[in-house]
């Protein structure tokens, strides 16, 4: 039945691919999600052009609450956002939100929403099918998988998992907070950081069912006071990493895809030698060529740039950009690996960079997006 259901995935994803692939990444639609509150209401888009560098404003597209991370379906047909709330309808929960996505004007239109089950979602993300949306409740210290229906709509829950415990951190440490929530490249399996646990706890992932089950191993630690955030993988499979908020630190590991188990290899700073002063890192990512990985560095203000050592999955220090603005939330690669937005929150910007893709250094383009509170940034094909 839900294979019946998706079958519009699989037409689309026929239709894009890969017959004029090239002028898809040139044209793409830019969403941003944000705190809103002050001066931001919801989701604001712009359509940018990678040939020549150029992003023109779309405005708001969907005004909705705290907006704070968003994901988009394999098909390119709707984008999930989490409602980073600490309560809905009375009781300790936020919300998931649907959108339909028109790839002319950028405009999204709200299909539904519903509970994510727990405080505080900081996460979302489409599984690999395009049948489930996995979110991540920070605050509630859990995660939850949501079916996605066959007109693109959320449907309540169909698992959900309380993490319990503590770490060595009292002011951030006390309880779980699950931050982040990733499937693995053939889908078997869910990763989550978590962030009050260090650790990286692994759910077997039934994308027919929606449904988790702890894996065997149920989880890797990292070194306490580590504060795991977010976690991304390796290209090839092969390797994985997490950027640890607390300590200001990338993990790598080495990745057993059959068993679904992490093997830490190096942990290594995200912070230049002399840095001095407070800073917490944000969100990492890898470029689809797996040759380097970046960091950002909330309170340093910056981009962490390292080189990956293809046979050993390590990490090599390349340079630390500034990101012209304050405090660097989630950041992203544009979908032809020349640029990279970042996403400065409490500097109202969004500031891009040529990505040299032989070196992965940075050059600021001098395009900035002028956007309250940002937070999360995800490219669309456009029509």
């Amino acid at each position: 039945m839900r294979i019946r259901q998706h079958s519009w995935l699989l037409a689309a994803a026929l239709l894009v691919a890969p017959v004029g692939r090239s002028a898809e990444k040139d044209r793409s639609l830019v969403y941003i999600g944000t705190y809103t509150g002050g001066d931001s209401k919801g989701i604001y888009a712009w359509r940018f052009y990678a040939g020549s560098g150029a992003a023109t404003p779309l405005g708001l597209v969907a005004e909705t609450a705290n907006p704070s991370f968003l994901a988009v379906d394999p098909a390119n047909r709707c984008l999930y956002a989490a409602s980073e709330i600490s309560s809905r309808d009375g009781k300790p929960e936020g919300a998931v939100s649907a959108f339909a996505i028109d790839a002319a004007s950028g405009k999204l239109t709200l299909l539904n929403l519903v509970s994510s089950r727990g405080a505080g979602p900081a996460f979302v993300t489409v599984d690999r099918t395009g049948r489930n949306l996995l979110v991540a409740n920070y605050s509630g210290g859990s995660v939850a998988v949501c079916p996605i229906l066959s007109d693109g709509r959320l449907g309540e829950a169909t698992a959900f998992v309380q993490h319990t415990g503590s770490s060595v951190n009292p002011q951030r440490q006390r309880e779980p907070h699950a931050h982040s929530i990733n499937v693995s490249p053939d889908n078997r399996f869910a990763i989550v950081a978590d962030l009050g646990l260090d650790k990286l706890l692994v759910y077997r992932f039934d994308a027919a069912k929606g449904a988790l089950a702890p894996n065997d191993p149920p989880f890797t630690a990292v070194k306490g006071g580590s504060g795991p955030r977010h976690f991304t993988f390796h290209p090839s499979g092969r390797f994985a990493y997490a950027i640890n908020e607390l300590a200001s630190t990338v993990t790598a590991f080495s990745y057993d895809a059959a068993r679904g188990a992490l093997t830490e290899l190096q942990t290594i700073s995200t912070l230049p030698k002399d840095s001095t002063g407070n800073s917490t890192t944000a969100e990492v990512q890898v470029d689809a060529a797996g040759k380097f990985l970046y960091g950002s560095n909330r309170g340093h203000d910056s981009i962490a740039v390292f080189a990956i050592d293809p046979s050993k999955g390590t990490l090599t220090p390349v340079e630390h950009v500034s990101t012209q603005g304050k405090t660097p939330r989630n950041f992203r690669i544009d979908p032809t690996g020349s640029y990279l937005f970042a996403a400065n929150q409490d500097s109202g910007s969004v500031v891009i960079f040529r990505i040299d893709v032989k070196t992965g250094r940075l050059t600021p383009t001098g395009q900035v997006l002028a956007v309250a509170s940002p937070v999360c940034v995800k490219f669309v094909p456009a029509n």
